[in-house]
Parts: C-alpha cells; sequence; structure tokens
C-alpha cells in the first residue's frame, strides 16, 4: 500500500473515548453500543488511512487488509461476562466503531454501525487453525462496508465441552499488530472484572500533519535520490512485479536470528535481502512496515504504521556481519523519516496495495499472552487473512516463544514458496552460526 502499512511497528491516528461499557446485546447477536455519536469527534484520518482507504477505491484489495485474531478459551467460561467485555473493549477504543467518510470535501473519521459482538450458533469442530472450519473462514473473509461499517466484529464460537474461540476480525483502517495486544489486554482485564485505566483522546491525523510538515523538506531532499520505481524481483528464475493485492497462501516457519550487536529484525532483514541478491538481484529493495505511532498513544487501538522501502546492494566478498552491520545503518537513515508517508515526498507514485514486490513486517511482542482469570487461554496472533499484499510478504511476531514468520505469498508468482522458506531458513541459520563468512560462501552452501 503505497500510503503505508504495517514491522517493527505499529500504525495510525485515533478518536479515542473512555469507559467500560455497555453489556453486549444477547448472547446470540447484538452489538455493541454506539452510545453519543456526538461524543466521537471527527477526526482528521492520518496519511497511511487515507492512502489505504484510496487504494480500496483505486485497486481490488480482496480480504488483503483484514485483520483476524483468534483467541481459544477452555475451561468454565462465563459466556455473557466475555461478550460484555467485547462491547466494553469498543467503548473504550472508539476507534474501533469508526469509517472513513468524506465530509466536506475532506476524508475524516466518523462513527459507523454497530459492531456486532453475537455468540455463533452451534459447535463446529474448529480446533486450530491448520483447518480452520467453514464458519470461522466466513468470519475471517466476510467483506467489510467501508462506507457504513462495521469494520471490527467479535464472534464466539463454542468448539466443544468446555472449549471455545472467539474470533475477532477488524479492518487494517482502523487496526495494527499492535492493536493486537492492545484488544487482548484490555478484553481480558474487562473479562477479570478490571477496569483500565481513562485513555487520553487524541486527534493523531492532526498531529501527525505537523509532524509531517516540519520534515517534509528534509524527506524529500532524501528520498530523491534514493527512489526509484521497484521494477521486477528475480526469485528463482521468475521475474516478481506485483504490487496489487490478491488470494495467498501461507508457509510457516521459526527462526532464531541473533547475531551480536545487531537486532533480530535487522538479521532476518539482511539474511532476505542476502537471499535475493542470491536470486540473481544485484540491486535489493523490499519494503518494510515502521511504527509512527506516538508516546501518548501507546495504549489506543488504531493504524499507526508507515511503509518504506529499504535498499542494498550486496557484495559477495563482504561477510554477513558487515552486509547487515551496513544494512543497519541504511535502516537508521530511513527511520529518521518513518513519519512521513513516500506518496508526501514523491508525491507521483500511484496507488498499488504494496509499495514493492516483496515486504515485510515485524512486530515484537514483550509479554506473555494475558490472563483471563479461571481459563486457560491461548492466543494465534497471525492468522492468516487468504490473501497477500505484492508476490511474497513476510508478516513476523517475535515473542517470549520465538520468531514465527507467516510466508505469505501469491500462488501463481511464487509457485516454489516451499522452497524459499527452506532457503531462508538455511541462510538464517548459517549466517548466525558464522556472521563472519563471506556472502558468496553462505549463498554457495545453501543455494547449491
Amino acid at each position: 500500500m503505497t500510503g503505508g502499512t504495517p514491522a517493527p511497528r505499529e500504525g495510525g491516528a485515533a478518536f479515542t473515548g473512555q469507559g467500560a461499557g455497555d453489556a453486549a446485546r444477547g448472547e446470540t447477536g447484538g452489538g455493541a453500543s454506539s452510545r453519543e455519536e456526538a461524543a466521537l469527534p471527527r477526526h482528521e484520518v492520518t496519511f497511511t488511512q487515507q492512502g489505504m482507504w484510496v487504494t480500496e477505491q483505486a485497486v481490488q484489495v480482496g480480504t488483503a487488509y483484514h485483520m483476524p485474531l483468534l483467541v481459544h478459551l477452555r475451561g468454565e467460561l462465563d459466556t455473557g461476562a466475555l461478550l460484555a467485555a467485547c462491547s466494553a473493549v469498543v467503548d473504550r477504543h472508539p476507534m474501533l466503531r469508526g469509517v472513513v467518510a468524506e465530509v466536506d470535501d475532506e476524508l475524516r473519521l466518523v462513527p459507523g454501525a454497530e459492531i456486532p459482538v453475537r455468540r455463533a450458533p452451534g459447535s463446529p469442530d474448529v480446533e486450530g487453525t491448520a483447518g480452520v472450519d467453514a464458519p470461522v473462514r466466513e468470519e475471517i473473509l466476510r467483506d467489510f462496508d467501508l462506507e457504513r461499517g462495521p469494520l471490527a466484529r467479535f464472534t464466539l464460537f463454542e468448539t466443544g465441552p468446555g472449549r471455545h474461540l472467539l474470533v475477532f476480525v477488524a479492518h487494517h483502517l482502523i487496526f495494527d499488530g499492535q492493536s493486537k495486544d492492545i484488544l487482548v489486554r484490555d478484553l481480558a482485564a474487562f473479562y477479570n472484572g478490571e477496569r483500565p485505566p481513562p485513555l487520553p483522546e487524541i486527534d493523531h491525523g492532526r498531529s501527525e500533519r505537523d509532524r509531517v510538515a516540519a520534515m517534509l523538506l528534509a524527506a524529500k531532499e532524501f528520498w530523491a535520490p534514493r527512489w526509484r520505481d521497484p521494477g521486477e524481483t528475480v526469485l528463482l528464475g521468475r521475474a516478481l512485479r506485483s504490487r496489487r493485492a490478491g488470494e495467498g497462501r501461507v508457509l510457516r516457519l521459526t527462526a532464531d536470528p541473533s547475531v551480536p550487536g545487531l537486532t533480530r529484525f535487522e538479521v532476518l532483514l539482511a539474511a532476505l535481502h542476502v537471499l535475493l541478491s542470491g536470486y540473481g538481484n544485484a540491486e535489493v529493495t523490499t519494503a518494510v512496515d515502521l511504527s509512527t505511532r506516538p508516546a501518548e498513544a501507546a495504549d489506543h487501538i488504531g493504524l499507526f504504521v508507515n511503509e518504506l522501502p529499504v535498499a542494498s546492494v550486496p557484495s559477495p566478498e563482504a561477510t554477513f556481519r558487515e552486509f547487515a552491520t551496513g544494512l543497519r545503518a541504511e535502516l537508521r537513515q530511513v527511520y529518521r523519516f518513518r513519519q512521513v508517508p513516500l506518496t508526501r515526498a514523491m508525491p507521483r507514485i500511484r496507488p498499488h496495495a504494496a509499495l514493492v514486490p516483496v515486504s515485510v513486517s515485524y512486530r515484537t511482542r514483550h509479554e506473555a499472552d494475558p490472563v483471563f482469570t479461571g481459563l486457560d487461554a491461548s492466543v494465534e496472533w497471525t492468522v492468516f487473512n487468504h490473501a497477500v499484499r505484492g508476490a511474497l510478504h513476510l508478516q513476523c511476531v517475535d515473542g517470549p516463544g520465538g520468531l514465527t514468520i507467516s510466508l505469505r505469498h501469491d500462488p501463481e508468482a511464487v509457485p516454489d514458496a516451499p522452497r524459499v522458506a527452506d532457503d531462508l531458513r538455511l541462510l538464517l541459520e548459517r549466517a548466525t552460526h558464522d556472521p563472519d563468512l563471506p556472502l558468496k560462501e553462505i549463498l554457495n552452501e545453501i543455494l547449491e
């Protein structure tokens, strides 16, 4: 998405509220009350929301912007308390019930339709996500009404005796990766009878415009010699040009990309660039999703991310450590302008679902899954939305249990995705085991 998207990450604008709210409207239907619409200020959208909204109008994106989350609950669940907690979360975070609308020739965040908070009939067998049952898949894939809303929904399934599955799906316009942590944390607090402290109201759209205006000239000077149309990326003999969104497939792998002096994200991104160079790309450009979340929005649900390109020219003679250190330096330069969307600095870029064919989002989770009193709870943080932006997207969550990589790909553009996943895993293992090996030795070993 050229206006911004979601990696070391977060994301966007919020009109927020306080209060723990109304009970759910029954166990088989209903929704989270919108309360007094006048209490929801019509704030400006952020540049990322504006870019995503324009992309939705200009190109077909399917479910690429759907953000699902699954919470497995085992034990004696108080169903009424859980559904009431869902409604309380919506009252606390009015962004969840917002939509983007044209008001007086400007895009604004305005209240949308009620968010459904419901208990689904029946008891489908949906334990785990390896073979997602049809009703859960339907919740993930069901279209959002961008004009009227709602742009989020909660559905509770009973999956067996003493087993439940809460399915939450939101549109990326109002939600990002860190919002998942905030939502589950607040949901657990309300279920446990706790009341999180009130949230300050912020208008991130307006404050973002002030920050971007102050940095825009420097950002233009920075990107002018760096940015050019990405063209094609070669992957196992195939030329990837796709910057669209479409139906995707997913492969999952785990890794431990640890090299002293580098972050795990830097090691992963360096390994991806080295692999792409080994596939025949003398110059490598990938997109990364960077956080734009200000400190005052640390506990707010919303979209706070910006997608920016990172380029490199890997030298076969350089060691992995040398190359990764150089890429780290380039990343640090890019980070200086993380608040400025590329489309503001380079305004001739046309809308695409993806900035370049290959992209990465990376999020670090420092805390264990929240506790739901009396229940054994677990959360699936990287649920597949059955779509991909561009040809290849790595969605990464680095949590207490390790780094999980969800390799999402266009099956027509990348039919050899299992080979790509294996090559990346082997390269990470080799590079982290001996980061002082020259790149040519690492590539000869894994690509022979």
